[in-house]
């Protein structure tokens, strides 16, 4: 029997445990999509103890507390923090086969030294353990940063944020960790949201735009673009239902933008329309500025009326959704490609059955622009895990090109959660490690370091074309 997460953990062949050892576990990280908050970083915040690393915001742990029957008082209530992580090691030593026992257990070994495991009955001692490294220096939040080798860091920015904090961190020449924003249009996007004519007002008073029509919320766009382009922003992010293309001419557009400017109700071929010209205008901007264009969908959004009425958004009560018409996405991508305004883009879908949607999907839009163009992106939220990873890498392989996949984001909010990089990689040379095993590809040493290096980091720098 294999001893408990040791140095061969998901590494069960010998072509596997070179791989990572050798090239895979000394690269650095880039990570170009996540939710950590910069004014955290520029006032390199100093954690109190671990409940507050682990259990502030995070939605992955508070879903399966909740199912372990656990009272809201001591996930997202004013239970006393040492109670909270009471309950949450009660909850973790039954998350058999969830990432979530993997990834704490690699935050305890790498950050805390801990190679025991975590349950209700070690509690206390882990506690003390956790509480008493935090207070040392070296976990603050720059030096966590630094110790888990990251390079580079693009955090979530909407696009009136001042983005402040951004620039005192690329003033202070103490740290030498990059953090870039990136570009977050959501509540521009969606005109059936509540808040968006509140929004609305917000944009204009940041662009110097009076935003009466279609055509000034543009001005205004690019003006906000300009702003964030002229402070290192290089990648956009949008969160949608789907990718929708319901294209309309202009006037109607202008119509439909003025319903939503007033409040009138709108129905649901409208709103599709207008968001297919919002998401058409911005990908062809993003192709002039050189931006990366991610693409998140596929998900059901607070699904759990009375706990979002009580919590918000954000806490826990998301699922995959099943709606995500592969024709659409094409016809979007190939309406920017037509006029030759396709920008750099990475896909991601909840549903891991859109794999093979995606994979063939890449191979109608790649050009000689770029190595892997269009990609598909890293295993998402609810598929991160073991199972996920390998299916998502191997239909990229089946139907792509693996070689020239990005790599892993980290999409947290938790500063402990680049162990999720190792988490990935180890899968990764898992799989290659197998192929090569099986005789399924030669053991050629330079090719394979060349993969390696490649998906764990090289392949993301070069894509997105970052200083580095």
């Amino acid at each position: 029997m294999k001893a408990f997460m040791d140095e061969q953990f998901l590494l069960s062949t010998q072509t596997a445990q070179k791989l990572f050892h050798n090239y895979a576990e000394h690269m650095p990280i880039l990570d170009y999509h996540c939710h950590i908050n910069p004014q955290e970083i520029a006032e390199d915040r100093q954690f109190s103890n671990i409940t507050e690393v682990w259990l502030g915001g995070d939605h992955y742990k508070w879903r399966q507390m909740r199912s372990n029957g656990v009272d809201e008082y001591y996930i997202t209530g004013d239970a006393p923090d040492r109670e909270k992580f009471q309950k949450w090691a009660e909850t973790l030593e039954t998350l058999i086969g969830n990432p979530l026992y993997h990834w704490s257990h690699l935050e305890l070994q790498r950050y805390f030294g801990y190679k025991g495991h975590l349950s209700g009955e070690t509690a206390e001692e882990v506690w003390n353990l956790c509480n008493e490294k935090l207070r040392t220096p070296q976990m603050s939040v720059r030096n966590i940063i630094k110790q888990s080798g990251v390079t580079l860091l693009c955090t979530t920015d909407d696009p009136v944020d001042s983005l402040e904090w951004h620039q005192k961190i690329k003033e202070d020449r103490s740290f030498d960790v990059q953090v870039l924003p990136a570009w977050r249009p959501d509540k521009a996007t969606n005109i059936d949201a509540a808040i968006f004519t509140e929004y609305i007002e917000k944009l204009a008073g940041v662009s110097g735009v009076e935003i009466k029509s279609f055509a000034d919320l543009k001005k205004a766009i690019v003006n906000r673009m300009a702003y964030f382009d002229e402070r290192g922003c290089c990648v956009s992010d949008h969160g949608l239902d789907y990718v929708m293309y319901e294209p309309a001419a202009d006037n109607e557009i202008e119509a439909i933008f003025r319903k939503g400017l007033a409040k009138e109700a709108l129905t649901p071929a409208e709103i599709a329309k207008y968001k297919t010209a919002f998401m058409l205008f911005l990908g062809k901007e993003y192709h002039r500025l050189g931006w990366v264009m991610q693409l998140h969908y596929g998900c059901k959004r607070n699904n759990n009326g009375l706990m979002f009425d009580r919590l918000g958004p954000d806490t826990g009560y998301d699922c995959v959704n099943n709606y995500a018409p592969a024709s659409q996405l094409a016809d979007f991508l190939n309406h920017l490609v037509s006029t030759d305004q396709l920008p750099k883009t990475i896909l991601y879908s909840l549903n891991p059955n859109d794999n093979a949607v995606i994979g063939t999907i890449l191979g109608c839009f790649q050009d000689s622009s770029a190595a892997g163009k269009i990609q598909q992106g890293s295993a998402w939220w609810f598929n991160d895990h073991k199972t996920g990873m390998t299916e998502q890498m191997t239909s990229l392989a089946n139907l792509g090109m693996l070689s020239n996949f990005v790599g892993m984001l980290t999409d947290s909010r938790s500063f402990l959660s680049y162990t999720r990089h190792e988490y990935f990689r180890r899968i990764l040379c898992e799989l290659i490690g197998g192929w090569v095993e099986n005789g399924e590809y030669p053991d050629d040493e330079a090719v394979l370091e060349r993969m390696i290096k490649g998906i764990c980091y090289n392949n993301a720098a070069a894509y997105f074309g970052f200083d580095l």
